[in-house]
C-alpha cells in the first residue's frame, strides 16, 4: 500500500472494501478451512456404515497398499493443484498489467482517503482467494459425500477382512449388516468406507476447470490459434490422468471418479461465472454513461404533427426579399417579384407639392386604398388574403404619419 497518488480522478473511491475483507470474507473463509479440517482429521462426523454381501467381488479387489505408494500421491496431487494455478495467475495478471494501457487497467480502489490498492495487487489477490475458497469447499463437499454415503472402496473387503465363518456366510446373496463385521485395522477400514465422490478426482479437475477458463478468457495470443487449446487440453488431461489412476489402481470406482469431475467443474464454473466475473475488471459507477434512450411515445395515442404557425414579422420579411422556407415541406420560396410602377403609382400619378395643406380623408377609403396597393405589391409574396385584416391598419397608420411628416403646412 502507497500513499495516494494526486490524479484522484482516476481513482474509486471505496470505504467498505476493508471492513467486508477483513469481517466477512476473512471469516467466511476461516470458517471453511475449519470445517475441511474437521472432516478430513478427526472423527467429529463418523462414516455411515454400510453392509456387504458375502463374497461380494465388487468389493474384492487386492489392497492397493497406502496412499503414498500411488502413482498419483496425494501429495503430488494437492501440490500440482496448488502450484499450477497460482504460477498461471501471476504469469498472467503481471503480463497483463505491463501490456495493457493506462486507460484499459481496472481503476484503483481508494479506501479511507490514505491508501490505495494497486490494481495488480488487487486482482491478484481476487482470483487466488476465490480459487482458495473454492478449494476448500470441493474438499468439504467430497468429504460430505463420502460420510454421509459411506460407499465402499473395490478393496473394501481385502481392509475389511471379515471372518465369514463367525457371520456363517453361506451364500454370496448374504447381506451382512453388523458393525463388528471387520477384523481389520479400524483406520484403514475407515478409509475403504469413502469412496464416493472421488475427492482427490474432485479438486483434480475443479483446478484444471478454474484454470482452462482463466487462460481462456484472460489470455490474449496474437498469431497462434494452438496455445491456448493446447494449455487447456494439457491441463484437462492431467485431471483425467488422476481419475484413470485411482481406478486402475482399485482405490475408486469409475461413478466415484465422474461424481468427483462434475462437483469439482460444477464448483469452478459457479466461481468463475458468478462470484468473479468471468475475470473481467469490475465496471465504475461514477465512469459509465448509460445509453441515450429515445422517448417512446405513449400506448395508443398517435403521434401528430403540428403545423409551423409564422408569426407576422416572418410574413413581413418577405417584402423585402428574403427568402424563407415552407413549414410543411420545408421548400424554398422564390422571393417576390418587384412590384410594378404602374401597379404602386396608380392613384397618385400627380407629383406631391413641397408645401400645402395636411391631407385628410376618410379613414374607410384609405383602409380600402391601402388594401389594394398591398396585394398588387405582394400578389407573388407569402402573405394570403386573409392576413390584410392584420396589415392593412398597421400600413395606414404608417401612411397617415409619413404624409403629416413631409406635407406641414
Amino acid at each position: 500500500m502507497r500513499s495516494l497518488p494526486a490524479e484522484r480522478c482516476q481513482h474509486k473511491t471505496s470505504t467498505y472494501i476493508v471492513p467486508c475483507f477483513l469481517f466477512v470474507e476473512l471469516v467466511i473463509m476461516a470458517g471453511t478451512v475449519l470445517l475441511a479440517y474437521y472432516f478430513e482429521y478427526t472423527d467429529t462426523f463418523p462414516v455411515h456404515v454400510q453392509g456387504f454381501f458375502c463374497f461380494d467381488k465388487t468389493y474384492s479387489k487386492p489392497y492397493p497398499g497406502p496412499e503414498d505408494n500411488s502413482k498419483a500421491a496425494p501429495v503430488l496431487v494437492y501440490s500440482l493443484v496448488t502450484a499450477i494455478p497460482t504460477v498461471t495467475i501471476l504469469i498472467g495478471e503481471v503480463t497483463s498489467f505491463f501490456v495493457k494501457t493506462e486507460g484499459a487497467q481496472e481503476k484503483t480502489i481508494v479506501t479511507a482517503d490514505c491508501c490505495y490498492f494497486n490494481p495488480l495487487l488487487r486482482r491478484i489477490v481476487r482470483f487466488l482467494g476465490v480459487y482458495s475458497f473454492g478449494l476448500f469447499t470441493t474438499t468439504i463437499f467430497a468429504n460430505a459425500g463420502q460420510v454421509v454415503t459411506g460407499n465402499q472402496t473395490p478393496h473394501f473387503l481385502s481392509a475389511c477382512k471379515p471372518n465369514y465363518t463367525a457371520l456363517g456366510c453361506q451364500s454370496p446373496l448374504q447381506y451382512i449388516t453388523e458393525r463388528r463385521a471387520c477384523t481389520g485395522n479400524p483406520y484403514l477400514v475407515a478409509s475403504a468406507r469413502k469412496s464416493f465422490p472421488s475427492k482427490d478426482a474432485a479438486l483434480s479437475f475443479y483446478s484444471a476447470i478454474y484454470t482452462v477458463m482463466y487462460v481462456t478468457l484472460v489470455f490474449r495470443t496474437k498469431g497462434t490459434r494452438l496455445t491456448k487449446p493446447t494449455l487447456c487440453l494439457v491441463l484437462l488431461s492431467l485431471a483425467v490422468l488422476v481419475g484413470v489412476v485411482r481406478v486402475t489402481e482399485h482405490r475408486n470406482h469409475w461413478n466415484d471418479v465422474l461424481a468427483g469431475f462434475v462437483a469439482g467443474g460444477a464448483i469452478a464454473a459457479f466461481l468463475v461465472s458468478c462470484v468473479i466475473n468471468n475475470f473481467q475488471p469490475t465496471q465504475l459507477a461514477g465512469h459509465t454513461l448509460p445509453p441515450p434512450q429515445r422517448p417512446e411515445p405513449p400506448i395508443g395515442i398517435p403521434m401528430l404533427s403540428l403545423p409551423r404557425v409564422e408569426s407576422p414579422l416572418e410574413k413581413l420579411s418577405g417584402l423585402q426579399g428574403y427568402r424563407i422556407l415552407r413549414s410543411h415541406d420545408h421548400q424554398p420560396i422564390p422571393s417576390p417579384t418587384p412590384p410594378d410602377k404602374d401597379d404602386i403609382l396608380s392613384d397618385e400619378s400627380n407629383p406631391p407639392r413641397s408645401e400645402g395643406p395636411p391631407i385628410t380623408g376618410d379613414r374607410t377609403d384609405n383602409t380600402h386604398t391601402c388594401r389594394a396597393k398591398l396585394k398588387a405589391v405582394i400578389r407573388l409574396g407569402p402573405i394570403g388574403d386573409g392576413d390584410m385584416s392584420f396589415i392593412c391598419p398597421v400600413l395606414s397608420c404608417l401612411s397617415s404619419k409619413l404624409a403629416s411628416l413631409f406635407f406641414r403646412v
